[in-house]
């Protein structure tokens, strides 16, 4: 578990959390996202690194759209799934995994390389996010590719109740992790996040976007689509930028916790 993250939850020992987005997911001639109005609001960035979005021109202008609002760098690899936006499960050999993310991660470094930029963390997209949670030999395997490229770079994983294992993990390849929620999607009673083509899956609505991520950050819980509270590991906090209330959630989110008295820092400062 890294230095510091005790925390947000209740005993105000610490004061930072930071705010993160997926970003860069434009390919070619069309724009997904409005990644230079939320980028305001946030404090890393998590950058599609051509494989389920963008390319090495959108690449090129998130790094340095990132370095001009002082925004962390982080690699978001994906499955190869340009065409179903990485959110498609594929079975695909460990040693595919592994040498699709050391591609992508080192990609990324070299455009972190042209802007003077140090890349500071790692988040896998889509269903490799999903898949591994829970599942010990994919966690291990992009762990391992994370740890190949740059031991000192952070491991984003979901927090909940398989935070655990993702130590575990994280702890063998050598890494630090860090446990992130998301303040606009609605979680299982298992601790997972809801099928987006569940209704009620991501949270539209600002307010109650802000009440989720104030009780995530202040208390470490979230409520469940059951009723039921559940105790979660947090670190950072994922927005999307994806969605016509992208803007307005996370600005409203920001202005909440630091109405609260948070300070909101990249994952490197704040981990």
């Amino acid at each position: 578990m890294p230095e510091g993250s005790k925390h947000l939850h209740g005993d105000g020992a610490m004061k930072r959390i930071d705010i993160n987005c997926d970003m860069g997911e434009s390919f070619g001639a069309y724009t997904i996202g409005m990644d230079s109005e939320v980028i305001r609001y946030i404090s890393s960035a998590n950058i599609a690194c051509g494989f389920h979005a963008g390319d090495p021109r959108v690449m090129n202008r998130t790094v340095r759209l990132a370095k001009e609002n002082g925004v962390g760098v982080g690699a978001h690899p994906g499955y190869p799934d340009l065409a179903g936006f990485g959110r498609r499960n594929m079975d695909c050999s460990p040693d595919e995994v592994r040498d699709d993310v050391i591609y992508q991660i080192a990609a990324l470094q070299g455009f972190c390389a042209l802007h003077g930029v140090k890349m500071q963390h790692v988040k896998p997209h889509g269903s490799l996010y999903n898949m591994g949670v829970g599942d010990e030999n994919l966690s291990r395997t992009v762990a391992e590719a994370i740890a190949v490229v740059d031991p000192g770079l952070l491991w984003v994983a979901l927090g909940g109740s398989q935070a655990a294992l993702a130590q575990k993990v994280a702890d063998a390849a050598g890494i630090r992790v860090v446990f992130e929620a998301f303040p606009d999607r609605a979680y299982t009673p298992e601790g997972r996040l809801a099928p987006r083509k569940h209704p009620g899956a991501v949270i539209t609505d600002p307010k109650r976007v802000a009440e989720q991520a104030l009780r995530m950050a202040r208390e470490g819980r979230v409520i469940a689509t059951d009723g039921t509270s559940i105790e979660i590991e947090i670190h950072t906090l994922c927005v999307h930028g994806d969605n016509p209330s992208a803007v307005d959630n996370v600005r409203t989110i920001r202005q909440a916790l630091e109405a609260e008295g948070l300070c909101i820092a990249p994952m490197g400062a704040a981990a």
